[in-house]
């Protein structure tokens, strides 16, 4: 088995699944997480191309976040697009970060993904709310690659 398949067990997989659901429920916004095994290329860069092959940039208020992770490289990157971004300062991502690799420091890989999902949905449900139109305009499942 790859590093990517050890990442987290199926439960902990519905539980990141759940958060998603959680956070997308009070909000317009769409939540994604990406796990591979690493990247050729620059993280960031891989991370904008996961973001498009994953139709992220295709919500209708721009409010799709994508945290994306390369399990053997280390490697995470949150990248949110431009509706998002232009609402939130960078250190709100970089904050979101960090709790997310503390988390993974201490060995609890799951609880840093939910929290990380949590807190986007935090930002997104207070920039876009959830209205009686909106419908969930992406998966909520995990995407590996």
């Amino acid at each position: 088995m790859s590093k990517v398949e050890d990442f987290l067990t199926r439960e902990e997989e519905i539980q990141v699944i759940e958060a998603i659901r959680k956070a997308e429920k009070n909000t317009s916004g769409e939540i994604r997480v990406h796990l591979e095994a690493h990247s050729t290329i620059d993280a960031f860069d891989r991370a904008a191309e996961v973001f498009d092959f994953l139709h992220m940039d295709n919500t209708k208020l721009s409010n799709g976040v994508l945290i994306y992770v390369a399990v053997e490289d280390r490697t995470l990157v949150i990248m949110g697009d431009k509706g998002i971004n232009d609402v939130v300062s960078p250190q709100f991502w970089e904050s979101t970060k960090d709790t997310i690799i503390n988390h993974f420091k201490a060995g609890n890989v799951a609880q840093g993904l939910i929290d990380g999902v949590l807190k986007a949905g935090e930002q997104l449900k207070k920039h876009f709310p959830y209205t009686k139109t909106d419908r969930n305009e992406l998966p909520d499942e995990i995407s590996i690659g």
